[in-house]
C-alpha cells in the first residue's frame, strides 16, 4: 500500500511522457522541421533496448540512458541499407548559463562510447595498418550521428547562451577560427512550434497559460482548467505539467485516472500551505531562540550558530531571522 500513496519524482513523469515514440517524433519534427514529418513514430527505439552490433552491448546503451533524459534510435532503410540516427531530449526547470558545454559534453560522450565500443574491435594488430592500429579505427568506421534538444519549462524568459560562441569572449577577427556548437532550444513558455499531436499541443499551450507572469494567478488557473475541460486534456498532460513545475500528484490519484487540471492546482494550493505552516512553526522557533539569546547577553555569533544547528538552516538564513527580530525588538 506504501506504493500506492508515494509521489512520482519530476523527471520519472518528465521522462515517461516522452517515452511515446509519437510525442516524441512529433516534439523534434516540429524543432527541426518546422513541423515537416521527416522523422516517423515507427521508425524509433528506445536505446536501453537496443542489443544490436551498432551499439555492440548493453552496457553501453545502460550508460547512454543513465546520462541523458530521453534518447531513441531512429532505424530508416533506404536503398544503401538502414540509416541510423540517436535523438537526445533534455529536460529543463532552470536557466544554466552553460547549457552549451553541457550539451556539448553529453554528444562528445556519446561519440566517445561509441568509438570506445567500436576500439574493442581492435586490440590485436593482425590485418590492420599502422595508422589503424593507433587509431582504434579504420577510415572506413563511421558512427552513428546524435541531435540534441533542450525544452525549457521555466516561467523566465531564457536568457542564457544558446551557442559556444556565446560563451565565449573572443577577439573580432578570431571569431571565423573558433568552432561554435549550437543547441535546438524550445521555451515551453513561449514558442512557434507546429504540433501535430493533440497531447504535445495541449501539453504546450497550457505551459503557455500557466507560466505566464504578466496574468494573475487565479485567471491563469481559471484559463488552464476551462482549457483543459474543453479539450479533454489528458491526464498524462496534467502529470507532465505537475513534473515540469515541480508540482506533486499522490500516486494512488493517477493510477484511478483522477488527474484534471483541478485536481492539479488543488495540489499545489495544498503544498503552499503547508509549506507556510512550516515556515511559521521554523520562524516561531527562530524567534525563541534569538530573544532568549539576547535576554541572556549571548553573542550574536553564537546565536547564529545556534539558529543553524537547531533549526538545520543555512548561515544567510540564520542572519536573515536574526536582522527581522532584532528590527522588532528596537521597535
Amino acid at each position: 500500500m506504501a506504493n500506492k500513496i508515494q509521489r512520482l519524482k519530476p523527471d520519472t513523469i518528465l521522462k515517461n511522457y516522452w517515452r511515446n515514440n509519437e510525442r516524441f517524433a512529433d516534439l523534434f519534427n516540429a524543432v527541426l522541421f518546422e513541423g515537416k514529418q521527416v522523422i516517423r513514430p515507427e521508425e524509433l527505439e528506445d536505446v536501453d533496448t537496443e542489443e544490436s552490433s551498432i551499439l555492440e552491448n548493453k552496457d553501453y546503451a545502460e550508460s547512454l540512458q543513465a546520462s541523458r533524459d530521453t534518447i531513441k534510435i531512429r532505424k530508416k532503410s533506404n536503398e544503401y541499407g538502414i540509416e541510423y540516427v540517436l535523438f537526445g531530449n533534455e529536460s529543463q526547470k532552470n536557466i544554466h548559463y552553460a547549457m552549451p558545454m553541457r550539451i556539448m559534453g553529453y554528444d562528445y560522450s556519446t561519440y566517445k562510447k561509441q568509438y570506445d565500443s567500436n576500439a574493442q574491435k581492435y586490440t590485436k594488430r593482425d590485418g590492420l595498418e599502422e595508422d589503424e592500429y593507433l587509431s582504434k579505427m579504420k577510415s572506413t568506421d563511421k558512427f552513428i550521428p546524435v541531435v540534441s534538444i533542450v525544452v525549457y519549462y521555466g516561467d523566465k524568459p531564457w536568457d542564457g547562451a544558446t551557442t559556444l560562441h556565446e560563451m565565449l569572449n573572443i577577439p573580432g577577427e578570431m571569431k571565423k577560427c573558433v568552432n561554435d556548437y549550437k543547441i535546438p532550444l524550445v521555451e515551453a513558455r513561449k514558442n512557434n512550434l507546429v504540433l501535430h499531436n493533440a497531447n504535445n499541443r495541449d501539453l504546450f499551450h497550457l505551459f503557455e497559460i500557466i507560466l505566464d507572469k504578466s496574468m494573475p494567478k487565479n485567471e491563469a488557473k481559471r484559463k488552464a482548467i476551462q482549457y483543459s475541460e474543453e479539450h479533454k486534456t489528458d491526464k498524462s498532460v496534467v502529470m507532465t505539467i505537475a513534473g515540469a513545475t515541480n508540482s506533486r500528484i499522490d500516486y494512488n490519484a493517477f493510477e484511478k485516472g483522477e488527474v484534471s487540471m483541478c485536481t492539479l492546482f488543488d495540489e499545489i494550493a495544498k503544498e503552499s500551505e503547508a509549506i507556510g505552516e512550516v515556515r511559521g512553526e521554523v520562524r516561531g522557533e527562530a524567534r525563541g531562540i534569538i530573544e532568549t539569546g539576547y535576554d541572556y547577553k549571548i553573542p550574536e555569533n553564537d546565536i547564529l550558530k545556534r539558529l543553524q544547528n537547531k533549526l538545520n538552516i543555512s548561515v544567510k538564513q540564520a542572519e536573515e531571522y536574526l536582522n527581522m527580530f532584532k528590527k522588532q525588538r528596537a521597535i
